[in-house]
């Protein structure tokens, strides 16, 4: 993937929209992998960091999943806005709420794991 780079915003925000319309367009799908950072950084010729960021951000968005050991995955579907949950998200959600987890309780664990990778 080549990209050319406007200069109008910073590299990572330009290579996370880029991923975006790709993945928006179907040119990547769902449950394909992504190149890894290093990869991805010596074909567009970027600091590994600036894709980091931008994988992040994509991630953030409910894009990519980052599954560890295994590499960037496209979770999100083009029938959709919204990303579709996977069955291992599922199985662990659908545990607690049998386990007796409290909706609220599982949320404000959600927003401090989420706190905590801001």
């Amino acid at each position: 993937m080549a990209l050319n780079f406007s200069g109008k915003h910073d590299v990572y925000l330009e290579i996370a929209e880029r991923y975006r319309q790709y993945i928006r367009l179907g040119v990547i799908r769902y449950g394909e992998r992504l190149p890894s950072v290093r990869t991805a950084a010596t074909e567009l010729g970027v600091n590994p960091n600036t894709i980091a960021r931008a994988y992040s951000l994509l991630e953030g968005e409910g894009y990519i999943r980052s599954l560890p050991k295994k590499g960037l995955y496209v979770i999100w579907q083009s029938n959709g806005e919204a990303p579709v949950m996977d069955e291992e998200c599922r199985a662990c959600l659908q545990s607690l709420c049998q386990k007796g987890i409290p909706k609220e309780l599982l949320i404000s664990w959600i927003e401090e794991v989420y706190s905590e990778n801001d």
